[in-house]
């Protein structure tokens, strides 16, 4: 059976992913599927960078707007739905656009990942995370740094219900989180385009988009979410910007003290997500962003590629 052609478009945040992906879609008849975690929440769009509905009425976007705050969804979830939703992209004859994002929702796709096969633990859990709430959320972090680096590496510190489920899961099996995912070769004749720019040009972007989400409403959006009752220990509510923003509600800190925290944490974040698709990887094809003729350049390499794969 013929493997379906996907197109993956990656980079770190603030590159400019989301116009490239709009401009290939519109003209090779694609369909994009995000692939960033924090774009699953509805109501949760300007600390986001959320595609604004202009954009999404370009081109038919999905997995954005799936789910509630308060509900959870799962990297399991998430990649049932997105191999669903690329069959039936395929079928109607469009070509998928996979764009993000988020590392380890990109791989569980592409790499048909098969999870741990380690039941959730309610008595372990519950311990885990009352000690996260005792102590603070790095805590179990940097203890499971101490477990298996290579998994802390990947997982944000942030994120304590991933953090929790690789100690739950280490603490049952005895074997390291990082070498129990199954993975198999791509389902999907993948075409990889990276995106990248200097570490100043792309922290002076971020810098520029935290202003923006600041004079567009960010701390609006945060009170509006508090205002509707969702509580402001969601896991949800710990995303870059809600967090430091709750904070400025609770009066903890200043706007330009939630500024300069969420510099700092987005600075870490992209150095993070350098850590799950690296320059010297030769299934992808990087392109600085911003370079003369970048649409027209990808759009016919992606052309010979489809025409090669048939």
């Amino acid at each position: 059976m013929q493997k379906i052609s996907v197109i993956l478009i990656i980079g770190p945040t603030a590159v400019g992913k989301t116009e490239l992906s709009l401009q290939l879609a519109e003209h090779l008849k694609g369909e994009i599927i995000s692939t960033d975690s924090r774009l699953f929440y509805r109501g949760m769009d300007i600390g986001t960078a959320k595609p604004t509905p202009e954009e999404r009425a370009r081109v038919p976007h999905h997995l954005i707007d799936v789910a509630d705050p308060d509900e959870i969804w799962s990297l399991a979830m998430f990649q049932q739905a997105a191999t669903e939703i690329i069959a039936d992209i395929c079928a109607r004859g469009k070509l998928p656009f996979l764009v993000g994002g988020t590392g380890q929702y990109i791989r569980a796709v592409t790499e048909s990942w098969t999870p741990p096969e380690v039941k959730p633990d309610p008595r372990l859990r519950a311990v885990l995370e009352a000690l996260a709430n005792e102590k603070d959320i790095y805590w179990l972090h940097k203890g499971l740094e101490r477990l298996d680096p290579v998994a802390a590496e990947k997982i944000d510190p942030r994120n304590v219900r991933r953090t929790i489920r690789a100690l739950e899961v280490i603490l049952t099996t005895g074997k390291l989180f990082s070498r129990q995912r199954g993975q198999s070769d791509s389902p999907y004749n993948l075409l990889t385009i990276g995106l990248k720019r200097s570490r100043e040009e792309l922290y002076q972007r971020v810098d520029e988009r935290i202003e923006a989400m600041f004079e567009n409403g960010l701390l609006d959006e945060v009170q509006r979410l508090l205002n509707r009752g969702y509580s402001p220990d969601l896991p949800t509510m710990s995303a870059i910007g809600y967090r430091e923003c709750i904070q400025v509600v609770k009066g903890q800190l200043s706007i330009e003290q939630a500024k300069v925290e969420m510099r700092r944490t987005t600075r870490v974040f992209v150095r993070r997500q350098a850590n799950w698709f690296k320059e010297d990887d030769q299934n992808i094809q990087w392109f600085e962003a911003g370079q003369e003729n970048l649409v027209k350049l990808i759009e016919n390499i992606i052309q010979r590629y489809l025409i090669k794969r048939r």
